[in-house]
């Protein structure tokens, strides 16, 4: 199977419905109008997949819950043969962004993917992640948690939730607190917001990738700006078309992004809400755009080139993409 490198996952949004499930059973929480009869997810729109979303964290607890999580997402990340992860951990899931419990959800964390990576040979690093939505205060608390923790394992600190809530500027301070502590930045726009809404994150917050940025393909200018300064858009194929954003794979920017040299790459976002997988987002863009092993191995480099983490840790996941082609 071809070797893949995923930058833009959400760990909780990862979590296999049955997983949530089985949780929900053991702590005797009713989420029984989170599923449809098949067992998936239930939601009829993006705004309303969030409130499911935070529904199903509910059922995640403690640090041990957190723990099982993230071996469960990386052994299914494992599957569709992804050697590299960059995962968003939200702080604010974790403990309510207190520094002391977020250590303990952070050790877990990091405990359950020394395992994975032992087992599954995936690695996985984190990304600290501030919801949009819960606002700007809650932010820089989140940001602290991101600066009191930054390493070899949580190498990045981002921004998620819902785009149309606020300015990326209202969240300036908690990005300069993550940028002086070390950590690279992305932030999610572009998906629910227009071409502004990435303009806004690139200009206002000097982020290097942006999560999503589909809808910069509304304004061509903007496009060949993100290609000659390199900008990485960390795009969400199947995310984009389950949630209507765009009809078809075939319709997908992504395609014409690639043919104009923007930095693109391929992530599932929450794979089990979109009914998705790595291994599934590259056949259909297989499918819809005839991308041969060429092209998905350049995607697979630019990938690692825009990694977050150190650069020990490329040089052996370029290994095994070399090691793949011998």
């Amino acid at each position: 199977m071809t070797p893949k490198i995923e930058l833009h996952l959400h760990l909780e949004g990862a979590a296999p419905p049955a997983f949530i499930r089985s949780m929900a059973k053991q702590k005797k929480l009713d989420l029984s109008g989170l599923f449809n009869e098949d067992g998936s997810y239930r939601f009829t729109d993006f705004w309303n997949f969030i409130k499911v979303y935070e529904a199903a964290v509910t059922t995640l607890q403690s640090p041990e819950d957190f723990y099982r999580l993230t071996l469960a997402v990386l052994e299914e990340s494992a599957k569709s043969g992804v050697i590299y992860t960059e995962t968003f951990l939200a702080p604010d899931f974790c403990g309510n962004r207190d520094l002391s419990a977020w250590r303990e959800y952070l050790h877990a964390i990091e405990e359950a993917a020394a395992k994975a990576e032992a087992d599954f040979g995936i690695t996985m690093r984190g990304i600290v992640t501030s919801v949009r939505h819960f606002g700007p205060d809650k932010a820089r608390q989140t940001a602290l948690c991101a600066a009191e923790t930054a390493g070899r394992f949580v190498v990045g600190f981002g921004l998620a939730g819902d785009e149309k809530i606020g300015k990326p500027k209202d969240f300036l301070y908690a990005f300069d607190m993550a940028r002086e502590a070390g950590l690279r930045l992305t932030a999610h726009a572009g998906e629910w917001g227009g071409p502004e809404s990435v303009r806004d994150a690139i200009n206002d917050l000097r982020v290097e990738r942006i999560g999503h940025g589909a809808r910069a393909i509304e304004d061509m200018a903007l496009v060949e700006e993100i290609a000659e300064r390199g900008i990485v858009l960390e795009l969400c194929p199947g995310s984009n078309v389950a949630l209507g954003i765009f009809p078809t794979f075939r319709q997908h920017p992504i395609g014409e992004m690639f043919n104009r040299g923007v930095k693109v790459t391929i992530s599932t976002d929450d794979p089990p809400f979109f009914h998705t997988t790595m291994a599934r987002e590259y056949e259909m863009l297989h499918r819809a755009f005839d991308w041969d092993d060429g092209v998905f191995d350049k995607i697979a480099r630019t990938s690692l080139d825009a990694a977050f983490c150190d650069a020990d840790t490329k040089s052996r996941i370029l290994k095994k993409l070399e090691a793949a082609h011998d």
